[in-house]
């Protein structure tokens, strides 16, 4: 029963589809035989900039490392690569093997590629059309050499345009979306259209995820909510998708961020690091 099982589980090759040129057929093949080494992607989003979404994406896939996963980050934000500053990963770039991009290793334990690893500079600026994102997002997907994955996290970037589209499109398979707000309503008003692109892209929701709520100070104890308090909550509660809990502003985390050491590393027992592994949890419960 054990051999049939398997025998019926193999994947067939599919057919190449009309209007499909040769070079377009052995690229979406490469692109399938790439993703089926990996067994959850995640993509973390968010309609609104400035919410610290990649500051998540970060603090999460560690997180993912600790609890023993095999994990890849993916920073497709063409214009504003900050995954290798929060790394500490700057100056270092992407070596070759044959046809494929060998990603960057963090701490032999995390597998990371973004356009910062290519670029001459940090200041130099990428001034690209539509087109020309596809193409680079398509190579980080379809060349690079990710292996075998537990979870690829996907760092997008704010709003839902050709960027999101892309990733979406070419991890058709996706698990979901962790779409990341702060409490404030001109922060919500734009995150809840990042809800409405994952519906109607029939991508998952995983969860909301509130960051930056609310500040307690370390001489008084007494908490001030900065940027109002709930507003994610609520609206999770209003659009019908879970809630994955929230992040409080915490300097620590800036420092932790400009030192290229993650927080949940550097700071493990703080109450953000609790609620970015508390996160996860309820991110695993239904990929189980």
């Amino acid at each position: 029963m054990a051999a049939q099982k398997k025998e019926s589980d193999k994947k067939t090759v599919p057919p190449r589809q009309e209007q499909e040129t040769e070079a377009q057929y052995r690229e979406r093949l490469q692109l399938l035989a790439r993703v089926s080494r990996i067994k959850h992607k995640i993509l973390v989003l968010s309609g609104k900039g400035g919410v610290g979404k990649s500051t998540v994406a970060v603090n999460l896939a560690l997180s993912l490392v600790e609890a023993g996963y095999r994990v890849g980050l993916l920073d497709v934000d063409i214009h504003g690569p900050s995954i290798p500053t929060l790394l500490n990963l700057e100056g270092h770039s992407v070596s070759s093997k044959a046809d494929s991009l060998l990603p960057v290793a963090f701490e032999n334990r995390l597998k990371v590629i973004s356009i910062g690893f290519l670029l001459q500079s940090r200041d130099d600026a990428v001034i690209w059309r539509g087109p020309m994102k596809y193409k680079m997002i398509r190579q980080f997907i379809t060349n690079v050499e990710w292996g075998d994955l537990d979870f690829l996290i996907a760092d997008l970037p704010p709003g839902t345009g050709d960027e999101p589209l892309s990733v979406a499109q070419l991890l058709d398979d996706a698990d979901g979306a962790i779409v990341v707000t702060t409490p404030q309503q001109v922060a919500i008003s734009d995150v809840r259209k990042a809800i409405t692109f994952c519906r109607q892209l029939k991508l998952p929701v995983l969860g909301v995820l509130e960051n930056m709520s609310g500040f307690v100070c370390p001489y008084c104890g007494k908490r001030v909510d900065i940027f109002n308090r709930g507003g994610g909550q609520a609206m999770a509660e209003d659009m019908r998708v879970p809630f994955l809990g929230t992040i409080p502003i915490d300097p620590n985390i800036v420092q932790s961020g400009d030192a290229g050491t993650p927080y949940v590393r550097m700071f493990p027992d703080s109450d953000a690091a609790k609620a970015f592994v508390g996160a996860v949890e309820l991110i695993l419960k239904p990929l189980a």
